[in-house]
């Protein structure tokens, strides 16, 4: 396509990338066109239409059908809520359903939107032009370029400009959307937003995220057009509900959807995960490695029922930021005060993450430590329960010594991931390799785009 191209012919390609043309039928990535929305009256970011016939497919009752989407809608509407607020609410409806009671006297129904498993049991449609009245009369009505329905549920929008437009546009015109005065109301089920043109490909973002902190994704591709390339790895549905369902945090007032290092970081340690094998997770100082511990872990513990999580820092600074992070992504956390805290933690299986000084393993209270430990092997002192993955925050400082021996001991059937932001120094690197396995991750590993 050359420069200077109009804007329609790239919006043209775009869905003909995603959908294979504009014949209404599924194609290109496995997305099906749903038409020029642009005439079509109301259109709202939960499309009733979509939605019940594909939650009657599952195998729901109408009356729990009709339920459902009356408490999603809800949810949407904003009613007395910020924006970040009504959006945290319709995402964790996205990603754990909602419980309908069908009649009285009768168990719960768990009514889930959508199909997280299989990317391809969903009803994945693309509109473009989609008209939405402004919440102030006086104001404009917006038209987004495109929106990404799945399930008739818009939780992506796109904003096209052409090759000799700066993408900034598309974002500046994105935030401006987003305003109350025009259609925030329709940005409570949107879980990415996109800005892109030829030459510069896709930013992305989570909503309400100032212009600067806008990302581009990096990924090899042997694909030349950066918008193509950006398309087809961000937007295949697979990726596209990957992203939505694992890489997204609503953290202390702000909305985060993942970086590509913490992306590939994540996904490499999963792998190591299931195989049940250790290893180093060496990030670049400012990675949001804090972030990355943070989605591992709910990863961790939503597809394994008896995982529990241990993070071990070395300086009390980090212990209290390690606990912030996670509490503020929603996530409880046992911070242990003591040795003999620490294994009141261990043993109490309600404590899916657990937070610790290396330090609690020995120090001053090395000797008592030492006859807990015996107590445990004689069974007179509860011992760990559950399948732990060990955390060790700058694992450089803590990976040996008398202090990681006894960690060890107590935890002997654990897995141990050591994270630095520090690149290891040759006096330290061969202890940390042999302590923790191979690097899972190393900065040069990580994609270009």
């Amino acid at each position: 396509m050359a420069i200077g191209d109009p804007e329609r012919a790239t919006q043209n390609r775009m869905i003909s990338l995603m959908c294979g043309g504009t014949s209404g039928q599924t194609g290109g990535l496995g997305w099906r066109y749903l038409g020029d929305w642009h005439r079509r009256e109301g259109n709202a970011n939960i499309e009733p239409d979509f939605l019940r016939p594909w939650l009657t497919s599952r195998g729901y009752d109408q009356d729990v059908v009709t339920k459902a989407i009356a408490e999603l809608r809800r949810a949407a509407r904003m009613d007395g809520l910020k924006l970040y607020e009504a959006n945290r609410a319709t995402h964790d409806m996205l990603r754990y359903g909602v419980q309908v009671t069908p009649g009285p006297g009768e168990a719960p129904v768990t009514v889930r939107f959508v199909d997280w498993d299989n990317p391809e049991a969903n009803d994945l449609g693309v509109a473009e032009e989609v008209a939405v009245t402004a919440k102030n009369p006086k104001a404009y009505n917006k038209r987004p370029d495109l929106v990404l329905y799945v399930n008739g549920i818009a939780m992506g929008v796109v904003e096209l400009k052409k090759s000799t437009v700066d993408l900034g546009e598309g974002i500046r015109q994105t935030l401006d959307n987003q305003r109350p005065e025009f259609i925030r109301h329709f940005f409570t089920t949107i879980q990415i937003t996109f800005a892109g043109n030829d030459m510069q490909g896709l930013r992305y973002a989570a909503i309400q995220t100032p212009q600067p902190y806008w990302l581009a994704w990096k990924e090899d591709s042997a694909i030349p057009v950066p918008l193509d390339r950006d398309v087809s790895q961000m937007l295949a549905p697979a990726r596209f509900l990957e992203l939505i369902n694992d890489f997204i945090l609503f953290d202390a007032g702000i909305k985060k959807v993942a970086r590509p290092n913490q992306y590939f970081a994540v996904k490499a340690a999963q792998e190591a995960v299931q195989a049940r094998k250790g290893g180093i997770i060496w990030q670049t100082q400012g990675s949001g490695k804090s972030l990355i511990m943070v989605m591992m872990a709910r990863w961790i513990r939503e597809a394994r029922p008896d995982a529990r999580i241990l993070v071990v820092t070395d300086r009390k600074e980090l212990d209290e930021q390690i606990e912030a992070v996670f509490g503020n992504t929603g996530d409880k956390v046992r911070r242990a005060r003591s040795g003999a805290d620490l294994l009141a933690a261990l043993a109490d299986p309600k404590e899916r993450v657990v937070a610790s000084l290396v330090h609690k393993f020995g120090r001053r209270e090395e000797d008592e430590l030492g006859a807990m430990i015996a107590e445990i092997q004689r069974g007179k002192i509860g011992a760990p329960v559950g399948e732990f993955f060990v955390f060790i925050d700058e694992a450089h400082r803590t990976q040996s010594g008398k202090l990681a021996a006894a960690m060890r001991m107590i935890l002997p059937e654990a897995v141990f991931y050591g994270f630095t932001g520090t690149p290891l120094l040759r006096s330290d690197k061969r202890t940390s390799l042999e302590v923790f396995g191979p690097y899972i991750v190393q900065p040069e590993q990580r994609r270009s785009g």
